[in-house]
């Protein structure tokens, strides 16, 4: 009796120890030139996605502690209908309007309303929005659209000091900075940090965002043409994948981000980093050959 015990008690000690095994060992990452290394799909341009990142400028801190009643008599007073009915008063800042049809919205209204309204208005394709500087179920759902497209978290209708920045320096992006000359031209402002795409004098890809060189590897400015292009190209020196690579000076080139692109405390080593969907319409759009004019410089640098 006793030596099937003892034997009972090896075989559920071999199960723990090859289940902790298991569940503890991590699976590797390597990606010895597979398709991998975060691409996105060919034809999948209008897929938005992006890389994780903290808290941004837009983001709010809110508190999630709730209070606890000290007393049975307190948790009634939580509780009890009768005692909540009446409307708290906004204990800081500015009166808050009387909710209407016209501002009666779910979104919290940002400090660059008005700003970002203009902005957006003058780009246009985010859907109906007033310029008033209140916002509206209709002005939050074209935020919200535009934070999404450009990857700005959170995405949640607030007009923040990004979502402002971001529309800002798209809206007054000077296409026709670049748009002589034939064939494909991919255009980049530095001092924008915008990118986008001539063909034949025409805009095909309207400006987006984009992050270049940082202080000491700053992008320079001037003509080049795409001498290299690769779908996934690994890079010796940082150890990373490159997805939808197109090289036009030297090391430097386009490529999908490979972090948050609108943390700007960072930047490239020289390469023009863009969100997924533009990496992929960029990769489209280009061949060998094709023109790249960037101009200006990226503040900082």
């Amino acid at each position: 009796m006793m030596q099937v015990r003892h034997r009972a008690r090896l075989v559920a000690l071999a199960m723990v120890m090859l289940v902790g095994a298991g569940g503890c060992t991590p699976d590797r990452q390597a990606d010895p030139g597979g398709t991998g290394g975060g691409l996105a799909p060919v034809g999948s341009a209008e897929q938005v996605t992006g890389a994780g990142a903290a808290a941004l400028p837009d983001q709010l801190t809110r508190s999630t502690a709730k209070p606890r009643p000290k007393s049975k008599e307190k948790a009634k007073a939580v509780v009890d209908p009768a005692r909540t009915a009446k409307t708290p008063k906004p204990s800081s800042g500015r009166r808050q309007p009387a909710p209407t049809k016209a501002n009666l919205t779910r979104c919290q209204q940002g400090e660059h309303q008005r700003e970002v309204e203009t902005y957006l208005a003058r780009l246009g394709g985010f859907g109906k929005l007033t310029v008033d500087g209140r916002q509206t179920d209709a002005d939050c759902a074209a935020i919200k659209k535009f934070q999404q497209r450009y990857d700005i978290r959170p995405a949640e209708g607030r007009a923040g000091p990004l979502t402002l920045d971001v529309a800002k320096r798209l809206a007054t992006t000077d296409v026709k900075r670049c748009s002589a000359g034939s064939g494909t031209i991919f255009c980049v402002d530095l001092t924008r940090q915008t990118t986008w795409v001539m063909r034949d004098g025409k805009v095909v890809a309207k400006p987006t965002v984009t992050r270049t060189g940082m202080a000491g590897y700053a992008t320079p400015a001037g003509t080049y043409k795409v001498n290299l292009r690769n779908l996934k190209e690994w890079s010796n020196p940082y150890e990373v994948w490159l997805p939808y690579w197109q090289r036009f000076n030297g090391g430097i080139g386009f490529h999908q981000t490979t972090t948050y692109l609108h943390n700007a405390g960072i930047g490239s080593h020289g390469c023009v980093n863009l969100l997924p969907t533009d990496a992929v319409r960029w990769w489209e759009l280009g061949k060998v050959g094709s023109r790249v004019v960037l101009v200006g410089r990226r503040p900082g640098t």
